[in-house]
């Protein structure tokens, strides 16, 4: 059980940097189905994690469910995790920029 949502609301809109939309164009991308680890139906955990913050973020947050929450706290871990692992060199084209691209932030932007 999520314990303070408002917390985890707030976090997740503050650390997301891609709108809706945005995330949907991605997704459309041949880099975003190239990086990511496979959820064992050919498709990509972060690809699936995509769809999901995409519903959330055009939710009202009065209609925000307990799985929608705990998916917001799954997001703001992996991002934060992810981006402290931030490889040398640029990162415009890497694997590393596109699967956080993939979990609804883009660390250039």
């Amino acid at each position: 059980m999520v314990e303070n949502k408002d917390e985890v609301y707030k976090e997740f809109n503050d650390l997301l940097n891609l709108s809706p939309g945005e995330l949907e164009g991605w997704l459309d991308t041949e880099e975003s189905k190239q990086v990511g680890q496979d959820s064992g139906d050919g498709e990509s955990i972060g690809r699936k994690s995509a769809k999901k913050i995409i519903e959330i973020k055009r939710k009202k947050k009065a209609d925000l469910t307990e799985s929608e929450y705990e998916h917001m706290q799954k997001v703001i871990g992996y991002i934060n995790r992810h981006t402290a692992q931030k490889p040398g060199g640029d990162i415009k084209d890497s694997a590393w920029r596109y699967s956080l691209m993939n979990w609804g932030y883009d660390p250039l932007k």
